[in-house]
């Protein structure tokens, strides 16, 4: 049923410039991708474009470590994320960069319709400075001691081993992470954007069906807390765009950022004839938007992004869609282990359909999280796209290309079968609109079971053998190839080069939705080549070995770092007033509003207690229950802002991902004392 066209744009959030593209990232964009073709085939005008996220701090230190200027070092990062984008089959339909002479209009712009408004103030802040550098300091560029647990190399806002969280100020003994001094603090004058000027016009969009029930539910929680003025500046030296009449003042990356939406857009309308940027990002425009983004950066894009959009006299999104994190094996992404996988990587070793397929297959309209398991993962590829959909081609191709010079029968053999396939195209549309991909492939691979079980019924090897039905086998093999065409062209927005090299096959043109009701009858098939071959588990291997390889030739060049200085000397009597408690790991969850800490219950073999834990970084709460550890169980409670810690558990590592518990040999019980 041919549909009414929709002009729709869709973005992907933009990947920061600051390195290479890994497998992590690529499930935003495989993910948007899938839908901005599956948009394409429907007949819609759908048009996908992105950009590199290329200011701030970090990109002009890398660049000024590097010895380079930072447009060099954003020039070669870009130059990669294009090449990955490319061989991954990302249909961008303009990829740009946030350093650009659009961007900057729109950044100016709407900081000008904001301040005009009267939603932009100035305040005087005090902050970190480095001496040095003579640059002020981001929080997270100074590093000390924790000022209430005493862990040392630990930020400037938060303690990743107890948790707390606290001012840089506040951190003893601070250091600048770029020129190690001693930050001092200063004043400086920043501008804020006033996000509570726009408190009602965001309940009400965030409420209009714009974003997930789920994201529209923590929303509510950020509401009743109070919504924060947000600091839009920095100080120079700064990689970035100056604010207008303010010198020395840079807009903060995270709002020019989102800009490079519009920016990106704009650089594709003014090479494009008849595409026109008020008709979709004007305050009338009926066009239709959509932005693709992951779970940590819901905040930027459902509360500060539309209200800055408003402010400006410019639409908001019609939907913001979150997705959540890649897990490899059923754990964070591990350097170490090799799952650290940078999409190059990847593909020097496996397709990237492959990949495509096993996201598709795992990816709902949700933001849970998705695992990339590297059995199931050949498994499922092996089964499903080898062993089923192009199985079916390479069972029929054969007899027709020897019987009957790949002409394909004037009739179908079983029309109410082919009428099947056909009808299941509504629910597999609806399914990609929702962003349902798991259930599209769930329905798709069905249909592929029932061709191939035709085909086996009708055991067309065996027909093949009595020539008086000739005219049987060639509508059998007929009726298989024409089964595949509509399977392929069901999977065409997840396997765009494999559907390509099936066209080439079935000698088509490009598959569209409204083509799949109508058989290729009496039609000129070309010889079957493989369209896809196994999954190679050593390929799989070989590319584990390769991202270890990758960690190394990395890892920076610098000295091997210090070992932590051994504390002061105790005497046996203070060690022995600690009583060390092997503990069973009840239950763990992750503290809400606390970016490091767990809440663990612990049992002691007589009594269970609560403690937080600062090791959210290095483990998933639900791989911590069952494990037993080490309390140090004499300590006493202490009140945090998140809770009353009953005691502390004991790890070992630098802080961050690199924390391990103390884990007892096999045997140990709750309650027994360590000696």
């Amino acid at each position: 049923m041919m549909t009414a066209q929709r002009s729709i744009l869709v973005t992907s959030a933009l990947p920061y410039a600051n390195g290479p593209i890994h497998i992590g990232h690529l499930v935003e964009y495989i993910q948007t991708d899938i839908w901005a073709r599956f948009q394409r085939m429907r007949g819609h005008r759908c048009y996908y474009v992105c950009a590199d996220d290329a200011h701030g701090t970090p990109i002009m230190l890398r660049a000024r470590q590097e010895g380079i200027d930072p447009e060099t070092l954003i020039a070669r990062v870009a130059e990669a994320h294009r090449a990955d984008f490319r061989d991954f089959r990302i249909s961008f339909d303009n990829y740009y960069s946030t350093h650009s002479p659009e961007n900057q209009r729109f950044a100016r712009l709407i900081y000008e319709r904001n301040r005009d408004g009267g939603h932009i103030v100035r305040r005087t802040i005090r902050q970190a400075y480095d001496p040095v550098e003579k640059m002020f300091l981001p929080d997270r560029f100074i590093k000390g001691t924790c000022p209430k647990c005493g862990a040392e190399d630990q930020y400037g806002d938060n303690c990743e081993v107890c948790g707390a969280s606290y001012s840089p100020a506040e951190l003893k003994n601070p250091r600048s992470v770029v020129s190690g001094a001693v930050p001092e603090e200063r004043e400086s004058d920043h501008y804020f954007f006033r996000l509570r000027d726009f408190e009602d016009a965001l309940r009400a969009w965030t409420r209009s069906g714009s974003l997930q029930p789920e994201v529209a539910h923590k929303l509510e929680e950020w509401f009743a807390a109070g919504l924060q003025e947000w600091d839009i500046s920095r100080d120079a030296p700064y990689f970035g765009f100056e604010i207008p009449d303010h010198p020395g003042k840079y807009f903060y990356v995270w709002l020019d950022a989102p800009i490079g939406y519009m920016a990106s857009f704009q650089n594709l309308c003014d090479r494009t004839p008849g595409l026109v940027f008020e008709d979709f990002w004007g305050l009338d425009a009926e066009a239709e938007i959509y932005h693709f983004i992951g779970k940590d950066i819901i905040y930027f894009h459902a509360l500060f992004w539309p209200a800055m959009l408003q402010g400006a006299g410019f639409r908001t999104p019609s939907a913001v869609y979150a997705h959540g994190f890649l897990t490899v094996d059923g754990q964070k992404m591990s350097k170490s282990r090799g799952t650290f996988i940078q999409a190059r990587t990847y593909l020097d070793h496996l397709n990237p359909e492959y990949l495509r397929y096993y996201f598709a297959a795992k990816l709902g309209p949700g933001v849970e999280d998705i695992d990339l398991n590297l059995e199931d993962f050949s498994r499922r590829v092996n089964a499903d796209l080898v062993g089923k959909v192009v199985n079916i081609a390479s069972r029929c191709a054969g007899f027709l290309t020897k019987r009957f010079e790949g002409e394909l029968s004037p009739q179908l053999a079983e029309p109410a079968l082919f009428a099947a396939f056909v009808q299941a195209g509504e629910a597999i549309a609806a399914a990609y609109e929702g962003r349902a991909f798991s259930r599209a492939v769930r329905e798709i691979m069905a249909l592929a079971d029932r061709a191939n079980q035709y085909i086996d019924e009708q055991a067309p090897w065996i027909v093949a053998k009595d020539p008086a039905q000739s005219e049987r086998l060639q509508g059998i093999c007929s009726l298989g190839i024409n089964l595949f065409r509509v399977l392929m062209g069901y999977l065409r927005p997840i396997l765009p080069a494999t559907a390509e090299a099936a066209e080439q096959f079935l000698q088509i043109p490009p598959l569209t939705w409204d083509d799949l009701p109508n058989p290729l009858l009496a039609h000129r098939i070309a010889p079957f080549r493989p369209l896809m071959t196994r999954v190679d588990p050593k390929k799989i291997e070989a590319m584990l070995q390769a991202a270890k390889a990758d960690l190394a030739a990395t890892a920076p060049q610098a000295k091997k770092p210090a070992r932590e200085p051994i504390a002061p000397e105790i005497s046996y009597e203070d060690f022995a007033k600690l009583d060390l408690r092997i503990v069973r790991i009840l239950e763990a969850e992750a503290v809400e509003g606390a970016d490091r800490l767990l809440r663990l219950q612990v049992d002691l073999g007589d009594e269970t207690r609560t403690v937080l834990a600062g090791i959210r970084a290095a483990y998933d709460p639900k791989d911590l229950v069952g494990k037993l550890t080490v309390l140090v169980a004499n300590l006493a409670p202490r009140k945090m802002r998140f809770g009353v810690s009953e005691g502390m558990i004991l790890a070992a590592g630098s802080g961050g991902r690199e924390l391990f518990l103390l884990e007892p040999d096999a045997g140990a019980k709750p309650g027994m004392r360590v000696r």
